[in-house]
């Protein structure tokens, strides 16, 4: 069986001030299972972001290859874009919509039809407990209010494929627990997921599997045991030191 998310070689090249060409991305191939967690983990301008975008469409690649869920990002994104969630922690929402109306919205915007739609919005506002404050207009919520509306919106269609980018950066614990429930019960429902994280605890509860980038290349990829074992470490954060550092 192909795997939901194949990336082969792949490279994302962008031309600096100076002249210089800056490899954000440096032929990178991995590949994301259906009911599988794929953390990318890295330090700040790593090419982890710039992966993710590539894979949601947002960016087009120098070179290499992209598939999700049998689609070719670069030949099918309308494709792509119809298989899979994206959620960052800088993804914004319509101020002057309520949770539920931006729901509904994009359900239609994606061609949901119209008789199970209301049915899957209550769903999934049940599913992320949303309901006591998803009739709020949107410019009234908080941060981990409005960060599970962009995550609701992700799930709204139930794609194959999320890709979520810092999905808890700037939540409080609560919010963030919540959220990482969710991420737990979407992969055991068979979805794939790729996440990026700053945070080694969150890698080591939920990842299957952890590609290490640095410098846009992939330093080492692999189950957590495996990484601990390569690095004779006892935690994620001390084997990331130990593989970046060198």
């Amino acid at each position: 069986m192909s795997p939901a998310v194949s990336v082969e070689r792949l490279e994302k090249h962008f031309r600096a001030p100076d002249g210089s060409v800056v490899r954000a991305v440096d032929g990178i191939t991995f590949s994301c299972a259906g009911g599988e967690i794929v953390g990318l983990l890295g330090p700040n301008g790593a090419g982890k972001t710039t992966t993710l975008r590539i894979l949601a469409t947002i960016l087009r690649p120098t070179s290499g290859t992209v598939h999700v869920a049998g689609c070719d990002a670069l030949a099918d994104p309308d494709g792509v874009r119809r298989r899979l969630g994206y959620v960052s922690a800088s993804t914004g929402v319509y101020e002057r919509l309520t949770g539920r109306e931006t729901l509904i919205y994009y359900a239609r915007l994606h061609g949901m039809e119209e008789s199970g739609l209301l049915a899957r919005v209550d769903e999934v506002l049940r599913l992320l407990e949303m309901e006591d404050f998803c009739d709020r207009v949107a410019g009234r919520l908080s941060a981990g209010q409005r960060q599970k509306v962009s995550l609701a919106r992700a799930i709204i269609r139930d794609p194959p494929v999320l890709i979520l980018d810092e999905p808890t950066a700037n939540l409080d614990v609560i919010v963030a627990r919540n959220v990482l429930d969710f991420v737990e019960s979407a992969r055991d429902a068979g979805r794939a997921i790729l996440l990026s994280t700053h945070l080694f605890s969150e890698a080591e509860r939920l990842c299957d599997r952890i590609v290490v980038l640095h410098e846009g290349a992939i330093l080492a990829a692999g189950t957590l045991a495996e990484h601990l074992a390569r690095t004779a470490t006892t935690n994620l954060e001390d084997a990331f030191f130990k593989m970046v550092r060198g």
